[in-house]
């Protein structure tokens, strides 16, 4: 048994030392992926894009609705405001059992339309199609569908109906932001290789000022879960996201925003209606779609916050996020099996892939059996206080000064808050969320696995929506994030 614990004490600690080793490397190839994307894209070139809209290509904006009657006419109001010359709005009622539908036929003067559907991905049956009769909101379309359970079924429905050749996946919560679409496909018209997916920083809504489902002033969440989920989101992006993508190794295009090229996500067979994690398991499909056939592809992350989405305001909707998370992220491994150290699939098979199970999948596992033997060479007396209190204060900075470093990013790519306290609200939360927001986390994602290897009958769960605007009632919805 002893041998057994020095044993996991070494593979604590090259473990440790690799993802530092990794972490490091990806905050300097993030920064210089930063400076890149703020030299390459300037006003100028979106100028030139908005004089010249015949240019733009077609953007298809696809966003599922389940149960959203608190936020869905700001929501929606917001996307068809978008600052771009070539775009629809397409929103797919999953099956709502509240009001949603009805308001959206009521204020955009929605009216069911004949519609020549074609099913090039599978999803479940597509009852009806409204178009609205008013000529200001002629980009918008609803598509009402049986529920299919999961985003990824209405997120089919939504590519069987898009007209154009790139779409958005978001979901109809988030806001985004005016020149969100010049920002996302100007990468994609400016590379010689065949760009397949767009990613942009996404941040939370919580506490920001929302008039009319537009932010006028963005605000840290006041909220504790949120405020930790906002430092989480920045390190994932700014520093994670944008470091991978500096080497054409992105591993996951967020479900909650994302540009894709449609014929692709066609071609790859669409989104997986059973899958937990369908943005990792659609990102990994493309780009083995890709390798499959010889052809070349980039992945691109924009550092710009482009989408704000509605965090979990609790404890209790953050475990359910958590637990689903983990559960996909188990998933995955079942499924794309065949991927991980395939030299057939390049950097997916030999980078990102190895990547994900090592430093995400193995991680709360490792961290979990590592705290037991912590507790366990604290009882039996064998724990060297010097040494203990110096490897975790080394771990502690570590963590704080990857934190740090993503804040300042995010002061070189745009100043957000207003004053320096907000900052501050920020650095304060990151130095506290080893110990208070990280180990929950952990437990969540454990308790997803068990979930998935026991086979439990997995539903969705629900998340209580506040809104932005005063005086309305909260809703309760399925979480997709």
């Amino acid at each position: 048994m002893e041998a057994f614990f020095v044993f996991y004490q070494y593979v604590i600690y090259f473990y440790a030392t690799a993802l530092t080793l990794i972490y490091s490397t990806l905050a300097l190839m993030a920064y210089f992926n930063i400076i890149r994307s703020k030299q390459s894209y300037s006003g100028k070139e979106e100028r030139i894009l908005k004089k010249h809209p015949e240019s733009a290509p077609g953007i298809s904006i696809v966003a599922p609705a389940f149960n959203e009657e608190v936020i869905i006419i700001d929501n929606v109001s917001t996307l068809l405001n978008l600052d771009y010359p070539n775009f629809e709005v397409v929103i797919v009622n999953d099956g709502s059992k509240d009001k949603t539908l009805d308001l959206l036929i009521e204020h955009f003067a929605l009216t069911q339309v004949p519609y020549a559907y074609v099913s090039k991905v599978p999803c479940k049956p597509v009852k009806r199609i409204f178009r609205s009769t008013d000529p200001q909101f002629e980009r918008l379309t609803v598509v009402d569908k049986i529920n299919g359970g999961t985003k990824s079924d209405a997120m089919n429905a939504g590519v069987n109906v898009a007209r154009h050749n790139y779409f958005i996946n978001t979901d109809v919560d988030c806001l985004l932001a005016k020149d969100t679409l010049t920002k996302v496909i100007l990468p994609v018209m400016d590379s010689d290789v065949e760009v397949i997916a767009v990613g942009a920083t996404m941040r939370m809504s919580n506490g920001c000022k929302v008039d009319n489902g537009e932010i006028t002033e963005v605000r840290p969440p006041k909220g504790i879960i949120p405020a930790f989920q906002e430092v989480e989101y920045m390190r994932s992006y700014l520093v994670a996201k944008m470091g991978w993508a500096r080497i054409n190794a992105v591993t996951n295009v967020s479900g909650g925003f994302g540009l894709f090229n449609k014929e692709i996500v066609i071609e790859a067979g669409g989104f997986d209606p059973l899958s937990h994690a369908e943005d990792l398991d659609m990102t990994l499909r493309i780009i083995a779609h890709k390798r499959d056939n010889n052809e070349q592809y980039r992945i691109v992350q924009v550092p710009d916050t482009l989408c704000w989405t509605e965090g979990p305001p609790n404890l209790k909707v953050l475990s359910r996020q958590r637990t689903r998370w983990g559960r996909g992220l188990l998933q995955i491994f079942f499924v794309h099996r065949k991927f991980l150290f395939n030299r057939k699939y390049g950097r997916m098979g030999w980078i990102m892939m190895p990547y994900i199970f090592i430093f995400e999948f193995l991680a709360p596992i490792f961290e979990f059996f590592g705290l037991l033997c912590l507790f366990y060479l604290l009882w039996t007396g064998q724990v060297n206080f010097n040494t203990f209190w110096l490897m975790l204060g080394y771990v502690y900075l570590l963590g704080t000064c990857v934190s740090l470093l993503t804040i300042s990013y995010d002061l070189t790519v745009k100043k957000l808050y207003n004053n320096l306290s907000e900052y501050l609200k920020l650095i304060l939360f990151a130095s506290f969320e080893a110990f208070v927001y990280h180990p929950l986390t952990i437990v969540f994602t454990l308790r997803g696995y068990v979930q998935f290897l026991t086979g439990r009958n997995f539903k969705w769960g629900e998340m209580t929506r506040q809104g932005h605007s005063k005086n309305k009632p909260q809703n309760k919805l399925q979480v997709t994030k």
